[in-house]
């Protein structure tokens, strides 16, 4: 009898499954036939491009850093960047990795107010900043930031190149790809807003095909050639160099190491490239005579 019974639980149980498994087969069935795969595309996936590959000096395993090209983004951070987003993880005196003298440096940090503590009220103030001080915050809390930047918080840039996928390609594709939506195809010819009506850039937003969701809070920051002026002998401020130099600044910050941690990989790579050279041979001295 209990076997019965446990023989009818069973089949109940697996026609509950089947039953499961029909009915969902019939849901996914249209979608299947409409689109060829069992989720329905979005505007995000069919739209959405990855970074364009910037030539960097600091690519592969012998890459470096090209000081000029940061001394000039971290002057288009200063002029442009800096006016809203924070740069808190960074210390004044790492800017002499940038090739900036002592005095430059104290300079630097000079022009800048940092939060301090007044000694003799204990109120809070301010001071000029020193070597030792990091790049203060641009606003106080969230709740500031949210009311200056339409509802939206700009990310601290200290280590956003290493936040985002691909780096400072993604930054640099992300400055220089703000465009009209109106019109707007992807690589298939499709037109945005013919194919998602419903997808137009919401009011205060921005169309960047390169950030995740497309529309950004962020204006375009870099618009016109010449809109920060380099010093002689440098390239033409275009809006594209401007955005290479920034983004090879940003890579900086989020690895400011990395010329010391390619050179350690190699000397490592050619120590034991040694190492099992010398092991080899000395296999076949110490086991030339023997039979094994």
């Amino acid at each position: 009898m209990v076997r019965f019974l446990g023989a009818l639980v069973g089949l109940f149980f697996s026609g509950i499954l089947v039953l499961s498994f029909i009915n969902g087969a019939i849901a996914v069935a249209p979608v299947l036939s409409e689109h060829g795969h069992l989720v329905a595309p979005t505007v995000e996936h069919e739209f959405h491009k990855h970074p364009k590959k910037v030539a960097w000096s600091f690519d592969g395993p012998f890459g470096h850093y090209d000081k000029a090209q940061l001394q000039r983004g971290f002057q288009v951070y200063t002029e442009v960047c800096s006016a809203c987003h924070s740069l808190h993880q960074v210390s004044f005196r790492s800017l002499s990795d940038l090739g900036y003298s002592e005095a430059e440096v104290k300079a630097i940090a000079k022009a800048r107010q940092v939060p301090d503590v007044d000694p003799k009220t204990g109120e809070p103030a301010t001071r000029p900043g020193m070597p030792a001080d990091k790049f203060p915050l641009v606003y106080p809390n969230d709740v500031a930031a949210r009311a200056a930047n339409n509802n939206a918080i700009p990310p601290d840039l200290s280590l956003i190149a290493k936040s985002r996928h691909d780096g400072a390609n993604y930054v640099h594709s992300l400055l220089t790809g703000f465009t009209s939506q109106q019109g707007y195809k992807n690589e298939k010819g499709e037109e945005l807003l013919k194919k998602f009506p419903d997808a137009k850039t919401p009011e205060g937003g921005h169309f960047n095909p390169y950030f995740a969701n497309l529309n950004l809070a962020m204006a375009p920051p870099l618009t016109a050639e010449g809109q920060v002026t380099y010093g002689p002998g440098q390239p033409k401020p275009t809006v594209d160099q401007m955005a290479q130099d920034v983004s090879a600044f940003l890579m900086w910050t989020a690895e400011p190491k990395m010329e010391a941690r390619k050179s350690t990989g190699i000397a490592v790579v050619v120590f034991l490239l040694f190492a099992t050279v010398l092991a080899w041979m000395s296999y076949q001295n110490i086991w030339a005579n023997k039979e094994h």
